[in-house]
Parts: C-alpha cells; structure tokens; sequence
C-alpha cells in the first residue's frame, strides 16, 4: 500500500504503505476543520493518516520545522485503522482538514462523499512542474483534481544480507528463475527455509501478499495485462492472475521455504509484516520481500552483534529489485500517498501548497526511511544510498512503473476481498475458490 500500507511500513510502496506507530483517530475538523480557528494563515490545521510510529514522528518534525516560518500549526495523528475509518468519519460530519490517503481507490470513495474539495490552483501546478502525469492522474476523478502526490515507495524488493551470500556463493538472481534456484540452493546449504514473510496488519492484515501477486502479474503477463486486471476487465479467476498465484505459492505456500525465524507456512498471517527486518538483520531469515519502505524498520532492530543495520551493497543488509522472466528488465510497481483537503480556509491551502513542494519531499526524505516521486526532489537527500539509488529509479523515465495494484482497485476488492483473499489462501483455502471469493468483492 501505499505503507501506507505501510502500508506503507506503506508502496516505488515501498516505496507503503511501513511501521507506524502513533494511534488513534483524527479529531475535529468536518468540512470546516482548522477553518474553526482562523481563516487566517495563522491557524491550526489537522491531519489524519494511516502513517504511524517512527515515520508519523519524522513528518511531524517536518511541520514542525515548516511552522516556525510558516506560522501555521500542523497537528498529524495516524490512525492504524485509518482505511477502514477515514469515509465514516468524514461522512459523519468528523472530517480533518488534511488526510493523507494511501490508495486511489480510497481515495475515490472519499471523492464521492462530495466532502473533498478541489485542489487549489498553486497545488495543481505544483503538481503540473514536478510529478509526472500519471501521478496527477491518480487524483484526478471527472477531470477534477482533487490530490497531490506526497511520498512514494518502491515494492518488491527483495532484502538479503550480503555477507551471507559470499559465504553460500551465490549471487543477486537476474531471472525470476534464478531466484527460484537461489531460493533451492539457500535451503540446502542452510537446512533451513530461505524465505520469510508477514502479512499481520490489523484491519490491513493480508496486502503484503497483494504486492507479490501484483508483482508477479506485472512479470509474468506484462503491463497491459496489468492495466486490464486493474480496470476489471480482467478477473481474479482468469488464468494469467492464477498463474500469478500459482508461482508466488512456489515459494509462499511451500513448508521448505517459509517461514524463517517465524514458523510453518500459516504463521505468515501471525507475522507482523514489520517484524521481518530484525529476522532479516540477525541472520535468521536470508530473503524477504518487501518495499523500499522497510529501510525505517531497519532503522529499529539490531543486527546479531547489537548494532542498527547498515543498509549497503557491502553492509549488513540489502535488497535487489525482484526480477522478471527475462533478464534486463526495469520494471517495477510502487505506491503512494495522496494528500486530500476538507477544508478551504487559508491554512489549509497553505499547508497543501507546502506538501506538494519540492521542499517539502526534499525535508521529508532527509529525516530518513523515506523516498519521493517528486521530479525536482533531491535523491542524494535519501538516508542511504541504497534510497537514494532507489528514487533515483523512481525517476528514471526509461523504467517502466505500475501503481499498486489493489490501492486502484474498489475499496471492496483492493483493501476488502483481496486482502482477506491472501489471508485464506495462507490458511489453506484452496486457489480456485480464493481467487472466486476475490473476484465477488465486486458485487459488494
């Protein structure tokens, strides 16, 4: 997800949907919000998002920094069950002047409340100068521009230890049928399964195993068939989305290869999809897949001699952009976050204006974990070089990018059946009817 989903930890995920931490719901606002208080340049403005944890402190310090000269107060608070809460609120009357909305498909609910306001003109040629269309795109519904782009995520990465494989004598897979051989070749040197991974994400349980599907769609049938699946014409039971799963069971679904540190295969659904970097940086789990965001979980946990994790081609840890079937390939998915206003009062305007500015990514990306799609955002800013690498791909015009499959999706499939989908299929629903129960997210 976004990371949001992280989410966005959360989704270029990951680039999130990562791991937050700071709870509870969004206060006041409705379609007055930060309004209440000035209409002033002056006021209080809040802002809801389902980022928390370490990455809600380090946004945070980004307004705050931002309100000694803007004299506009931010107040964020992250909601870990924002998804499920966010249109009953703002259909309640509770809206925040600001959210922060980790999915198109969210996003185009709240659009439809009628409570979302356009987006100001200085947010809209902000966006015009430094995004790339198809990032306006996904905030635009009827020709309306309603959102701006905030951070970015890179997903399917796949994090390892360096180390680890000069001691195996293996190298980073250039085919998704070398990672199948890497995979074999770990678990017969070590004993041990290769692979470990989390799909626990309270009301989000279950779209960690979304990114994979959406990885392997993109790899196996390409962009177009991609690009059908998202707009419905492709369904959940057609055979090239069963393949998807098929070869992502080659690994998730097999007793040998999960899951490291964890269990058996059906502990997957107890892991907290956060909780696989300190297995991946005490040596315990060899390989996990995963967006770019998890680089603020690293920043976290400990490797095995009790020191925080330096992310590097020769540090402690790593990742590799998960291949496709044919080498050279430079295709990948990411997510995002897109920033939505309730309100029109001068504060808000202003705090909108800030948060699709280049100086706004370039602060956000220097407080660590983080990485923008913002053309004009400054990658040497990232926390290490493998972001900085990172936002570097997010920017190059000759990679081919997909957003998140599931955030474009009806929230009744893309964060409603899909999710609960992958749960069941971990749990030992068999494909056929996961993949019928999917596609029913539909009719809902």
């Amino acid at each position: 997800m976004g990371m949001s989903r992280r989410r966005w930890i959360a989704p270029l995920a990951v680039i999130g949907v990562a791991a937050f931490a700071l709870t509870g719901c969004a206060e006041g606002g409705g379609n007055t919000g930060g309004g209440t208080e000035s209409g002033a340049a002056g006021g209080t403005v809040r802002i809801s998002g389902g980022i928390t944890g370490s990455e809600a402190d380090a946004l945070q310090k980004v307004f705050d920094d931002w309100s000694k000269d803007s004299g506009v107060t931010v107040q964020y608070t992250g909601d870990k069950g924002f998804e499920g809460n966010i249109v009953t609120k703002v259909t309640g009357g509770d809206a925040p002047d600001i959210a922060i909305v980790p999915q198109p498909g969210l996003l185009k609910t709240l659009v439809e409340t009628g409570e979302v306001k356009a987006a100001p003109q200085s947010v809209e040629d902000n966006v015009d100068a430094n995004w790339s269309p198809d990032w306006k795109k996904y905030g635009t519904f009827d020709d309306t521009f309603y959102a701006a782009p905030m951070l970015a995520n890179i997903k399917g990465y796949v994090w390892y230890q360096p180390a680890k494989f000069k001691e195996w004598g293996v190298e980073v897979p250039k085919t998704w049928d070398d990672l199948i051989a890497l995979t074999k070749t770990i678990q017969e040197k070590t004993g041990a399964a290769p692979w470990c991974a989390g799909f626990e994400s309270g009301d989000a349980s279950g779209w960690p195993g979304t990114d994979w599907i959406e990885d392997l769609v993109l790899r196996q049938s390409g962009a177009d068939v991609y690009d059908q699946w998202v707009a419905g014409d492709v369904k959940f039971t057609d055979p090239q989305i069963a393949d998807a799963f098929t070869a992502v069971g080659d690994i998730l679904l097999n007793p040998s290869y999960v899951n490291a540190g964890f269990g058996d295969v059906k502990s997957i659904n107890d892991t907290a999809f956060g909780d696989v970097a300190a297995k991946v940086a005490d040596g315990s789990c060899p390989l996990t897949h995963q967006a770019s965001f998890l680089t603020a979980n690293f920043l976290t946990v400990q490797t095995a001699d009790g020191k925080t994790p330096e992310i590097g081609p020769d540090g402690d840890v790593y990742a590799f952009v998960l291949p496709g079937y044919e080498e050279g390939s430079a295709t990948i998915e990411v997510g995002g976050e897109f920033v939505a206003g309730f309100s029109d009062s001068e504060a808000t305007e202003k705090v909108l204006d800030f948060m699709s500015s280049p100086e706004f990514a370039d602060a956000r990306v220097s407080e660590g974990g983080a990485i923008s799609a913002n053309l004009k955002a400054d990658p040497s800013k990232a926390s290490s070089e493998f972001l900085t690498e990172a936002m570097k791909l997010l920017q190059d015009p000759n990679t081919t990018v997909r957003f998140d499959a599931s955030d474009l999706m009806p929230a009744t499939v893309g964060s409603g059946s899909f999710w609960k989908g992958m749960v069941d299929w971990i749990d030992g629903k068999d494909q056929a009817t996961v993949l019928e129960d999917i596609q029913a997210g539909y009719n809902n």
